[in-house]
C-alpha cells in the first residue's frame, strides 16, 4: 500500500493552537468486522492491535484526574475490544458522556447481540457509520450485503429507543463520500437521509454528520493508485475556509492510540505525528499533570481536509 505521509508533512497550513481540553478520543484497536475502501485507519478483520487493560485503566485515571467531559471511543470496531464494557461502565460511573463510533453491522455479529440494550442502559451516544442511504453505494464502499446488515442494526437501535422522537437516546449517522469530492450540504443531505430511511425502512435518527475523507492510509493509497491524489489535494486547498479554523476538533480534543500514545487528532495518529512535546513520543501518562492548552498543534497538508468548504470534524460540518 502506497503511503501518502511524505506528501503531507510539508505544508503552508496556518499555525493553530490548542484550546481547553474537554474530549478524550480513544482508539481501542484496529480490529473490525469490515474493510471499507474509505477507511483511514486501515482497519479490518485480520488486525490484532487492541488496547490492553492497563492502558484502559490509565484512560479512566486521566478522565477523572483531568475532569474530561467526553470520552469518544473509536476503532476499528471499538466494541470488539474485550474490555469495551469495562471502559464504558468505568467512564459512565465518573459521569463522563460516552460516544461510541459504531459500525451498525457489528450488532448482528455473534457475541454482540447484547449491545443495543447495553448502549441504552448506559445512555451511550451512538455515532453510526452509514455512508449513503443507497444500497448500491454502501455496498460498493463497504462490501456486498453491508447495507442490509446496517439497516438491520439501526432497526435494533430504534427498537430500544435510539433516535426515536421524544427519546433521550441519541443516534447520529455519518456520511462519507466514496469519490474524491467534498461532502454536499450537511443540512440538505440530512433531510434526504431522514426521508429516504423513514420512507423505505421506517428508521429514525437524530443528526447526520457529513465528513470529508482524509488522503491518508487506505484511502490515500487508493487516491495515489487512481491518479486522484493531486486533484483531490487541490480541491481541498482551493476550498479552504479560514472561518473553520475557529472550531476544528483538535482545539478541544486529544487522540490516544491503542498503546496510549497521544496525538492532536485521529488523522495525525494514523500519520504517526504526535503532539508537539519535549518527548519524542508522548504518552497519556505524560499528560496526567501537564496542561496542553495553548500548545501548538502538529499540522500537515491533510489539515485542509478539515477546513475545506463547510468543514469536517468528528462532529460533522463546522459551518454551513
Amino acid at each position: 500500500m502506497q503511503d501518502t505521509k511524505p506528501l503531507l508533512i510539508e505544508t503552508d497550513f496556518p499555525p493553530i493552537q490548542r484550546g481547553k481540553l474537554d474530549t478524550l478520543q480513544v482508539n481501542l484497536g484496529y480490529l473490525c468486522n469490515l474493510s471499507c475502501t474509505h477507511c483511514h485507519v486501515n482497519a479490518g478483520p485480520t488486525r490484532t492491535e487492541l488496547m490492553d487493560r492497563a492502558t484502559i485503566d490509565l484512560v479512566l485515571e486521566f478522565l477523572e484526574k483531568r475532569n474530561i467531559q467526553t470520552l469518544d471511543m473509536t476503532g476499528g470496531s471499538p466494541e470488539m475490544n474485550p474490555d469495551f464494557r469495562y471502559l464504558t461502565e468505568g467512564a459512565r460511573k465518573l459521569g463522563v458522556t460516552v460516544i461510541d463510533r459504531c459500525n451498525p453491522t457489528i450488532l448482528g455479529e455473534p457475541g454482540y447481540e447484547y449491545l443495543p440494550e447495553f448502549f441504552a442502559e448506559h445512555k451511550i451516544v451512538i455515532v453510526a457509520s452509514m455512508p449513503c442511504y443507497s444500497e448500491q453505494n454502501v455496498d460498493k464502499q463497504r462490501g456486498k450485503g453491508v447495507y442490509k446488515e446496517s439497516i438491520a442494526g439501526l432497526k435494533k437501535l430504534n427498537a430500544v429507543g435510539y433516535g426515536m422522537p421524544g427519546s433521550e437516546l441519541t443516534l447520529n449517522l455519518v456520511y462519507n463520500p466514496d469519490d474524491p469530492i467534498l461532502p454536499p450540504s450537511q443540512v440538505e443531505l440530512q433531510a434526504d437521509y431522514k426521508k429516504a430511511l423513514l420512507d423505505e425502512h421506517g428508521l429514525h435518527f437524530n443528526e447526520l454528520f457529513a465528513l470529508a475523507n482524509m488522503p491518508i492510509s487506505r484511502y490515500g493509497a487508493r487516491l495515489l493508485a487512481k491518479g486522484d491524489f493531486v486533484p483531490y489535494m487541490k480541491l481541498l486547498r482551493d476550498s479552504f475556509s479560514e472561518a473553520n479554523l475557529e472550531t476544528v476538533m483538535c482545539k478541544s480534543l486529544v487522540s490516544v492510540d491503542y498503546e496510549g500514545h497521544v496525538f492532536d487528532c485521529d488523522f495525525n495518529q494514523m500519520l504517526e505525528m504526535p503532539i508537539i512535546s519535549d518527548k519524542a513520543k508522548p504518552h497519556l501518562r505524560d499528560l496526567l499533570d501537564e496542561d496542553v492548552e495553548g500548545n501548538a498543534i502538529a499540522i500537515g497538508e491533510h489539515c485542509y481536509g478539515c477546513t475545506a468548504g463547510q468543514g469536517s470534524s468528528c462532529g460533522g460540518a463546522l459551518s454551513e
